[in-house]
């Protein structure tokens, strides 16, 4: 690539917050020689991570080539390059990624990170990486492109994540990395982890694969690898490379193709191969076994320019910066912070499983006395013992210390009486899912706590509004519904009733915030959004199932979607009965957009957990099962199915738009993602929907304009 051409890119983004390296000169002990340590600083608080765009790579790659001139002018004996404080590098800026509109200037960016980070690795002295915070994607392949590499017990995420977002790891780490920790490992980091949530690993995690060759703590750490970089300079210190490996020993060629098959199986279980870019990771590490450094860093350019230019990349931008790290902090619609009440102490109505999740949660985050009730005493102190017993889980593991732990268990109690609720700021019911019980229970509930503690009921279907009709104050209660496991998921759905007070639902945020949740302000509708939107789904498969779809088709049918799970498996997770109770929710507001299948009500009725049972071959339907249901004579092939359930979402998502349930098709993807697992690589639901068509097919246009989540429309 040309000065001109590197110039050229770098013009393209005139308002890029440039992370600039700066180069201080320290002497060794020992007159052991000059090294030159390079600081990449963006000038910004530890809210603004640094990130590579390409002015970035321009400048370190300027610094570098001057480093390189005095090393071969013996001014210096070694390079490190480390980070400011809890950073060493963020990885490549995404939104300028995103921006990147041709083809050609996607592959110069590749072309340029490359060249510089080729630089580093042939200084002509030894390079140093000090790991001493976040390390991801290209930050991660700054450090595995210098010769040795130090890590900080403080560091986390450290990753290669590029496999989520819809891109390889494009600056060398598909190539040394396998070398490095073996194919294996390699595996895990650029594979599994990715997909796993994009799991990252810790500094002691990396330096024990083998990625870091030293560790020290943070509380010097700089002044610890420097020590120790002057150590492997002088040949006093050896580094420890038992776990790298030579691709051309053929016992390593067997390991290397054992890991890219596993790789393939699990990116086939985890996403169906619904998104392009793992199978790229695993292309090229499967044909760089056999390639020197520059041909495996032509292919990661041409993949990289290539993926840069799909809509998977842009929508799974669009879900990771634009929703997750962004919206998600600014919820549309929540009232000003200001007008949020105190909490000091909150009740939790009934004591079973979700109730007793969220007494745990709320006594670890927040702090405050938990007061749990129920009906008999039996029942609150199972309720009060499984908070106990997880909160000793918790310790068992170390993830909290001895005295937390005692002072989580003593912050919640149980009653079986609704006056220990007369303190409470705020106090919210979690017992069976049916209207007039929850009526009856904020009604005695209002009889005792103060005019201002607030009401809120975690239903996942039922009308808010119709719960506050008989309440002397219906403006204290809010929606306040979480999703199961409580402790793993991280959204929150805050329903506001029509007479929901600003300050009511103000406190509601900043509890949410608090508890470390997502919260999304959704207007009353039944199901709201989540819930909505998968039994619209699950019922038109279990529909399809019905008309006489084999099960296995309309159970595999989306599996284009990528989904975590399969519908018939959602709906055992969830509970046939509690699905089924929902469905005739939505049935009852919505009408046959959302129909009861009697076949689920036979199934019910019989104690049926699950349509499927392990087989000898795989799943199946039990014959007593079979015999309990009866199936129509219009089969669907598995493309209908799942054309039938996109212009089915389609549809439904149209109308909660229409009926102002959120602000946007944003909230909705966010909802989806946080709550329903739905994968980041598409998107959320909407970039999906236009993507395939079905928002034009039903509602006559896009739910996004080109480029939110998809390639700018030309001209």
């Amino acid at each position: 690539m040309s000065a001109a051409e590197f110039q050229k890119l770098a013009g393209l983004f005139p308002d890029e917050t440039v992370t600039h390296s700066y180069v201080q000169d320290i002497e060794l002990p020992g007159n052991a020689g000059t090294f030159a340590l390079i600081t990449l600083d963006n000038g910004l608080d530890h809210t603004k991570p640094t990130t590579l765009g390409p002015n970035t790579l321009v400048e370190l790659g300027t610094v570098l080539e001057g480093l390189k001139d005095r090393a071969a002018r013996g001014e210096i004996v070694g390079v490190g390059v480390t980070g400011k404080p809890y950073f060493l590098v963020a990885g490549a800026d995404l939104s300028a990624v995103k921006r990147l509109e041709e083809r050609e200037h996607g592959l110069w960016m590749a072309q340029l990170g490359h060249d510089v980070y080729a630089t580093l690795a042939d200084l002509g002295v030894p390079s140093f990486a000090f790991i001493n915070g976040l390390a991801l994607g290209g930050g991660l392949e700054i450090a595995l492109q210098s010769t040795y590499r130090t890590v900080s017990t403080g560091a986390g995420a450290l990753a290669l994540p590029e496999a989520f977002i819809g891109l390889v790891p494009g600056w060398g780490g598909v190539y040394i990395l396998p070398r490095l920790i073996g194919p294996e490992n390699a595996v895990k980091v650029m594979i599994e982890n990715p997909l796993s949530n994009n799991r990252t690993l810790t500094g002691p995690q990396a330096f024990q694969l083998g990625i870091a060759d030293a560790i020290f703590e943070p509380a010097d750490f700089v002044e610890q690898s420097i020590a120790w970089a002057a150590k492997v300079i002088a040949g006093e210190a050896v580094p420890d490379r038992s776990n790298s490996v030579d691709p051309e020993n053929p016992s390593v060629a067997e390991r290397w193709a054992g890991a890219v098959a596993a790789g393939r199986a699990f990116v086939e279980a985890k996403t169906s191969n619904a998104s392009p870019a793992p199978a790229k990771v695993l292309d090229i590490l499967e044909a760089n076994r056999t390639m020197g450094k520059a041909d495996s860093a032509a292919l990661e350019c041409e993949t990289l320019a290539e993926l840069m230019q799909t809509d998977e990349f842009r929508s799974t931008v669009y879900a990771f910066l634009d929703l997750v790290q962004k919206r998600s902090k600014r919820p549309a619609g929540a009232p000003d912070r200001k007008l949020a009440r105190p909490v000091t102490k909150i009740g939790v109505v009934g004591a079973g499983l979700m109730a007793s999740q969220l007494a745990l949660l709320f006594a670890r985050q927040l702090k405050v006395p938990v007061v749990l009730t129920d009906i008999d005493q039996e029942r609150v102190d199972k309720g009060v013992a499984y908070v106990h017993a997880e909160v000793d889980k918790l310790l068992g593991k170390k993830r909290i210390s001895s005295d937390a732990a005692n002072r989580t268990k003593a912050l919640v109690s149980g009653s079986v009486s609704k006056e220990a609720f007369a303190d409470a700021d705020f106090v919210i019911e979690a017992v069976f899912e049916e209207l007039n019980v929850k009526k009856q229970v904020f009604a005695e509930v209002e009889a005792i706590v103060s005019p201002e503690c607030i009401l809120a009921t975690n239903t996942s279907s039922l009308s808010v509004t119709a719960m506050a009709e008989d309440l002397q104050h219906p403006e204290r209660l809010v929606g306040f519904h979480f999703f199961n496991p409580v402790a793993v998921m991280p959204l929150l759905e805050i329903v506001r009733a029509p007479k929901t007070d600003d300050a009511v639902l103000a406190t509601a945020f900043e509890l949410a915030k608090g508890l470390k949740k997502t919260a999304v302000l959704v207007k009353d509708a039944a199901a709201f959004v989540v819930n909505r939107i998968l039994l619209r789904l699950m019922g038109e498969v279990i529909a399809a199932f019905d008309e006489g779809t084999p099960a296995d088709v309309a159970d595999s049918a989306l599996r284009p979607m990528g989904l975590p799970m399969s519908p018939f498996t959602l709906s055992a997770m969830v509970g046939l009965p509690v699905a089924q109770h929902v469905q005739e929710s939505l049935h009852a507001a919505f009408g046959e957009r959302f129909a009861v299948s009697q076949n689920l009500q036979k199934l019910v009725d019989n104690g049926v957990k699950s349509l499927w049972a392990p087989g000898p071959d795989g799943q199946v339907i039990p014959a007593d099962t079979l015999a309990l249901m009866s199936f129509g004579t219009t089969p669907s092939t598995s493309e209908e199915v799942l054309r039938r359930t996109q212009d089915a979402l389609a549809e439904e998502i149209g109308l909660m738009l229409s009926e102002g349930v959120v602000a946007g098709p944003e909230d909705i993807d966010l909802c989806v993602i946080l709550g329903a697992g739905w994968p980041m690589f598409l998107g959320g639901i909407t970039p999906y929907l236009d993507r395939v068509g079905a928002s034009e097919r039903v509602n006559g246009k896009r739910f996004l304009a080109p480029g939110i989540a998809s390639k700018p429309a030309a001209g």
